[in-house]
Order: structure tokens, then C-alpha cells, then sequence
């Protein structure tokens, strides 16, 4: 984003401030934002209104959506990068520029070459999508499940695969890493995480993560950002070397404020 965009940014903001009364209904209702102290929350207000700005929102014809609803998105889009610079904040964004809200789950056909050479098509139903130089793609029904701490997230899910593209245009667990990460520390602390999941499946056991997470390597980081910030005391209690580094990545740490929220506080009721 080059100085003209900032200047539009800073023109609309003074014409269109963040709605406040809009924002505390969203910080007061959407469990992922609990145990945010004060300055926190008003440099996420901020953030989030800055998503909006940045991106355009394409809903459902039928569907009417509060500014509530929609700071509720951008809110969950702006978290993660809440530990980061501004700059970083709005670069991490990537090539997207548009979000499409979609009914439901959707179906690809899907075609896909295996590390032998061996073409396999077959059909998938997504919750979200996302792809180098496109938009990102969100079911409302699982963007109505997402908000809560309990490890699902598809808007982290789907904004984890932008960040992920950030490394090389590729998804493959590999995002542009910040100056204090060793890249052979990442993909060395990834890879014992990532052999452990898979030894878990051919056990036939249970994972403690989505198994959706073995799949490929770049959902394996999608998942597990999605745990990072909505299920971290799963995710540190099985890989707590890769919480940290996760840690160290995102220059914040969800579990202390997990930690913070009483059970019955962590589900969510989408705003609507």
C-alpha cells in the first residue's frame, strides 16, 4: 500500500470514524476479543475498521447485515495481525481485496497431482476458499459457528492460507517469517508436529486437532492458527513448542487471555 492509499485511509476515516456504539456491542459479544485490555481493544476498533476499508464485502443478495456484523468479520481478520506494526498489520492482508459471503458450504471439483505423478480428482465441500490474487470465500453458516473458543475459525482458517501465500505465492506451511525466526526452526518445529499428527492417524487414534489439519501441509498451518487463537490450551498441551513459535510469529499469546474467560462465556451469538 503506497502513501495515495494512506492518505484516502486517513480522508475517509476523518469523514467516517469508527462507530463506536457499533464496536463495543461487537467487543462485548464476541468471546475471541475477551481479556483485551482497553488500549487492545480500541487499536483492534481501528484495525478492524481499517479491514473494511481496505476490502470490499460482497454478501448474499437477500442478506442484511448490521455494521455490527460487519465489524464482527473484520475484528476476527484484524486479531490476528494485532500484534504486529501497522505497516505489517496492512501488508498481511496480501494481494486480497475482496471477501464473498457465501449461503452455505460449497462444492469444488477438485484435481490435484500426488508427489508420484498421479493425477486424483474428486469432489469437496468447503466452508471457505481462498486462492493467490482472488478473493476470499466464507460459508455465512460457518462464519456464524466461527467466534467462540473452540477451535473452529474459518475466517482465521482462510486468512491463515493469504498469510501462508506470503512466503512465495505458494500454501505450503511457509509464510514470509519476521527477521527473529530461524526459517529452519519454523519448518523443523512444523515438521515434528506435523509427523506426530500423522503417526496419531495410522495409530487409527483420535488427534487432538482437526484431522483435517493431515491433509496437506498448508492446512496444517491454517488449522493450526485456527487453534492458536480459538482452542490454545489444546494446542499448547499437544505441540507447546509450536504454540510458542506461533507465539513468537504473531507477537501475542491467546492463552492468557483464554485463561481469563469463565466457560460459560465462550460461545458466541453471531450479531447478525
Amino acid at each position: 500500500m503506497g502513501w495515495w492509499q494512506e492518505h484516502k485511509w486517513q480522508r475517509w476515516q476523518a469523514r467516517h470514524p469508527l462507530p463506536d456504539a457499533a464496536w463495543r456491542n461487537v467487543h462485548a459479544n464476541l468471546p475471541l476479543l475477551a481479556g483485551l485490555s482497553e488500549p487492545m481493544l480500541a487499536r483492534l476498533g481501528v484495525r478492524s475498521w481499517r479491514v473494511l476499508f481496505e476490502l470490499r464485502l460482497s454478501l448474499p443478495r437477500e442478506l442484511e447485515w448490521s455494521i455490527e456484523a460487519h465489524l464482527e468479520l473484520a475484528a476476527q481478520i484484524a486479531l490476528m495481525s494485532l500484534g504486529w506494526s501497522d505497516h505489517q498489520a496492512l501488508a498481511s492482508l496480501g494481494d486480497t481485496r475482496e471477501i464473498i459471503v457465501v449461503p452455505g458450504a460449497f462444492r469444488r471439483h477438485v484435481q490435484e497431482l500426488d508427489d508420484f505423478g498421479v493425477m486424483h480428482e474428486f469432489d469437496d465441500e468447503r466452508a471457505g476458499e481462498t486462492s493467490w490474487g482472488g478473493p476470499v470465500v466464507l460459508s455465512l453458516e460457518d462464519i456464524e459457528r466461527s467466534g467462540d473458543w473452540h477451535g473452529f475459525n474459518v475466517i482465521i482458517h482462510e486468512f491463515a492460507h493469504k498469510l501462508d501465500m506470503t512466503g512465495n505465492m505458494a500454501v505450503d506451511g511457509q509464510p514470509a517469517l519476521p527477521a527473529h525466526i530461524d526459517p529452519k526452526t519454523w519448518y523443523d518445529t512444523f515438521m515434528r508436529a506435523w509427523d506426530a499428527l500423522q503417526d496419531t492417524l495410522e495409530r487409527g487414534e483420535v488427534p487432538a486437532i482437526d484431522e483435517y489439519a493431515a491433509t496437506h501441509p498448508s492446512e496444517f498451518f491454517a488449522v493450526c492458527c485456527e487453534y492458536f487463537f480459538s482452542a490454545p490450551d489444546l494446542l499448547e498441551g499437544v505441540w507447546p513448542d509450536l504454540y510458542a513459535l506461533l507465539v513468537r510469529y504473531f507477537g501475542q499469546n491467546p492463552l492468557e487471555r483464554h485463561r481469563l474467560v469463565p466457560e460459560h462465556s465462550r460461545v458466541t451469538t453471531p450479531l447478525g
